[in-house]
């Protein structure tokens, strides 16, 4: 029944407890179009127990402690003979030890614990020998045998001798204070960790209580975050005209837009070929109007200039000879003053002229703006036709909203966690309750432990008081029978101190070979193993707990053994606080994956937009009478204008002479000349030209250079113009056909980008809470906490500390036999005596 509950309750860990989603669905937030979701942060609870132990100076000494057990014991850790007993389970071995198999199980325990035994074998003499040699030394002594005589033979090396004993055993001395010094801090560490070890305990409870009430709110929020995948497919849904009716239009675009353009060009070239003949004709009237009126002014002029030159005073008797010159050179040049362009000859452009305004009455540029309008309203066109599919699709969406409300709803998610935190405070009631007795318990210890120390301080107190009173009372000229009551005093505590000695050393040795067996292997058994990781692979060695099992866990929890979930994988993934969903391997009991993938009805989504038919025949791109009014351009007669004799007039100056130029050079061929009637009239003829220049040929001049542009134009404009309306016309009804026939296939593969957009939203909203589930919900660190915990109150608070403490009660037990020795012989030189010998100087001994 309790693996139901404790599956039950795994599950409750990752759904909410009586979740009511759309009671807690967040108000839709401003969201991108599309693109990647943010789901924000999974709210954490925070875990405050430090499953961490520094002993501080104390750990000098267990580390000492742990070099000793690692020379009584070398051997590596003995996993597979572990494993062997564990699944025989002793039974077989004491049934049918003769069996050789259990021989040889049997003596590999006995080579294992080859340095325990060895150690607990010399204890055991220990404890029984020095009682006896305790009782025959006294026998003896009462006997006055073993130094019991109250009788010494002085040496002359006596001082030496007495010197060296007091020095070693206040050596020895010193080596059992040190010991019961350690044997005593660890009795108060041991004590004083009892505080640490409660803080321990009361820390990791919280955490679970933290973990218990954290794990509800963050799956709550899980859920709730499937508001912002809906509100961000609703938002598409919305706009779904400018999204996938948007991208059909930029698909078709390519093609489209210079189909467009091209008919808009060539709707510019229009005007501007109106423009040009209209520019052309009116440059062509003021020309030839200008052109009669320069060849009457020039004619006039050169009658005047001939009459003049015929005048007596150019080349009659009585001018000079430089006049006559100058007068035959200007009579010689007036065959220049002649119009040079004739324009008259050339033909009008009227006829073309009323074609092109013909044409121009059908508004081209706005046919092309309808086709613009009609293209550009592609998204409204999808829009429309997408209204069923986009209703559809929101009815679903509260669907799925629903479902993932009754999540909570399928399994018993409130009792399994309502019962876990009641199991939690139940624990941690029991617990506190028992302080009180923990506390009693380690006081009765502590008492014990200190009175076995207090044993060996009283043998300590004998020894440095006897050291004392030996020293102080020492008097060099007294003899054994006259020495002082201080120096004997000491030799009495002496011998007090080898018979508390014995009466005690084989009670500290009892309890220091009980204490070394049960630390020394616990340590070497366990808590050494637990550090190195050797212990995990023992728990987790195939078939152990049961022979159908490769792994007891999922073996036990899941019915499937073969599933990778070992302890040290469930220990490792809890101490880098991952989640229980990932550590305890339950995808593979409830795949959430699949959940809501069959939830949130992906596949039935992905199907509404399968049947998406997208229509564009209702867009046309020209009207029939845009592509008559093409074809009326290219007939309206422009490239039969004669180019060559425009050009070849325009390209003519208007007259043969540069008439400002001459008329200069005739002023100045005037001014060489003497003053004179003849003088004025030619400079009067000179302002003439000037005149003449100034008034027509200026005009002619501009005339013509806006003839020679309209005319260039025209002609390029002309130039393959039935080619070239005919491409424009092809490109248009191309991007028609691809509008009209092919635009289903660019719909269908941006309906699938639209549909791939849509459904993306629940694939990341998926994969987030998988990840989630993975990384974050649940984090199970209290558990590898708890296995800490454990490992640091066994380990370091109580093995450690009872190490420590036979460590240093075994010293004070073995030095205790050197101090019983050297304190019967020095009591001999402290002790006042009975008898003495006589020293004869004749002889030279003592008699």
């Amino acid at each position: 029944m309790w693996k139901t509950g404790l599956l039950l309750l795994f599950w409750g860990l990752l759904t909410s407890s009586e979740l009511q989603q759309e009671a807690t669905e967040p108000e839709p937030r401003n969201q991108p179009p599309s693109g990647k979701l943010d789901f924000g942060y999974v709210p954490q609870g925070v875990y405050k127990t430090l499953a961490y132990y520094e002993p501080g100076v104390i750990g000098i000494l267990f580390h000492m402690v742990h070099a000793f057990l690692y020379v009584v014991q070398p051997n590596p850790f003995p996993g597979d003979l572990v494993v062997k007993v564990a699944k025989d389970k002793f039974g077989a071995i004491q049934s049918e030890y003769q069996k050789p198999e259990n021989i040889v199980l049997t003596l590999q325990a006995i080579y294992y614990e080859t340095g325990f035994m060895v150690c607990a074998v010399l204890g055991l003499l220990f404890i029984v020998l020095l009682p006896l040699v305790g009782l025959f030394f006294c026998l003896c002594r009462c006997c006055e045998n073993c130094g019991g005589e109250m009788h010494q033979r002085q040496r002359k090396n006596a001082d030496c001798q007495r010197g060296l004993l007091t020095t070693l055993l206040f050596a020895t001395s010193l080596i059992i204070t040190a010991g019961v010094l350690c044997a005593y801090a660890a009795n108060q560490n041991l004590s004083s960790q009892l505080e640490g070890m409660k803080r321990l305990v009361s820390s990791n409870l919280k955490d679970l209580q933290t973990f218990a009430n954290e794990t509800p709110t963050q799956i709550d929020y899980l859920i709730a975050q499937y508001a912002t995948a809906k509100y961000t497919v609703i938002s598409d849904l919305d706009n779904v005209g400018p999204l996938l009716g948007g991208n059909i239009h930029v698909e078709l675009g390519t093609e489209v837009h210079p189909a467009l353009d091209g008919v808009l060009r060539m709707a510019g070239a229009m005007r501007e070929t109106k423009e040009a003949l209209e520019n052309v004709s009116v440059s062509l009237e003021v020309l030839q109007e200008a052109t009669g009126k320069l060849h009457f002014n020039l004619s006039l002029v050169r009658s005047s200039l001939n009459r003049t030159l015929n005048d007596p005073g150019c080349s009659g008797e009585d001018s000079d000879a430089t006049t006559t010159q100058l007068c035959r050179s200007i009579h010689s040049s007036l065959a220049q003053l002649h119009v040079s362009a004739n324009f008259t000859r050339l033909p009008d452009v009227n006829n073309q002229l009323e074609s092109v305004n013909q044409v121009l009455k059908t508004d081209l540029s706005d046919i092309i703006q309808k086709g613009f309008s009609s293209f550009n309203d592609t998204p409204g066109m999808v829009s429309d036709q997408m209204r069923d599919v986009v209703e559809g699709a929101r009815g679903m969406l509260d669907v799925i909203s629903t479902n993932i409300s009754s999540f909570s709803k399928v399994f018993p998610v409130h009792s399994s966690l309502a019962n876990f935190t009641n199991f939690i405070i139940h624990t941690q009631s029991k617990i506190e309750d028992s302080y009180p007795e923990i506390d009693q318990i380690d006081f009765y210890r502590w008492i014990c432990c200190t009175g076995l120390c207090c044993m060996v301080v009283l043998i300590l107190a004998f020894n440095f008081l006897a050291i004392l009173c030996g020293t102080m009372g020492y008097d060099k000229h007294a003899s054994p029978t006259t020495r002082g009551c201080v120096s004997n005093t000491g030799g009495t505590l002496l011998m007090a101190g080898v018979g508390f000695s014995f009466l005690f050393s084989w009670i500290l040795m009892g309890v220091v070979t009980a204490t070394f067996l049960v630390g020394g292997n616990v340590e070497k058994l366990v808590c050494e193993p637990f550090h190195t990781k050797e212990l995990f692979k023992v728990l987790d060695t195939p078939h152990l707990v049961n022979p159908e099992w490769r792994n007891f866990i999922p073996g036990y929890m899941y019915n499937d053994s073969d599933l990778d979930l070992t302890v040290e994988n469930f220990y490792s993934n809890c101490k880098n606080n991952r989640s229980l969903y990932s550590a305890m391997r339950l995808d593979k009991v409830f795949n959430v994956t699949t959940l809501l993938n069959s939830s949130l009805y992906t596949k039935e989504v992905a199907k509404m937009f399968d049947s998406v038919k997208i229509d564009l025949r209702g867009i046309v791109l020209l009207e029939s009478e845009g592509k008559q009014s093409l074809i009326d351009f290219s007939e309206t007669g422009i490239a039969e204008i004669n180019y060559a004799a425009y050009l070849a007039e325009v390209n003519k100056g208007v007259t043969l002479v540069d008439l400002l130029s001459y008329a200069n050079e005739l002023e100045a061929q005037t001014d060489l000349m003497p003053k004179g009637p003849l003088q004025t009239s030619l400079k009067g003829h000179a302002n003439s030209l000037r005149q003449i220049h100034s008034q027509l040929v200026i005009p002619m001049e501009q005339a013509m250079s806006t003839l020679n542009q309209s005319i260039r134009l025209l002609e390029r404009t002309a130039s393959d113009l039935p080619n070239k309306i005919t491409d424009v016309l092809k490109t248009i009804e191309a991007a028609q056909y691809l509008i009209s026939q092919n635009a289903t296939h660019v719909a269908i593969q941006e309906t699938e980008k639209y549909k791939q957009t849509i459904v993306g939203y629940f694939r990341q909203y998926i994969e987030w809470v998988r990840t989630s589930l993975t990384m974050e919900v649940a984090a199970c660190k209290p558990f590898s906490n708890i296995v800490d915990t454990v490992e640091i109150v066994a380990c370091s608070f109580l093995v450690d500390s009872l190490n420590t403490f036979w460590f240093g009660l075994g010293c004070c037990a073995l030095f205790l036999l050197p101090s019983i020795i050297l304190s019967v012989k020095l009591a001999k030189f402290y002790r006042r005596m009975d008898t003495e010998d006589v020293y004869d100087e004749a002889i030279g001994n003592w008699n």
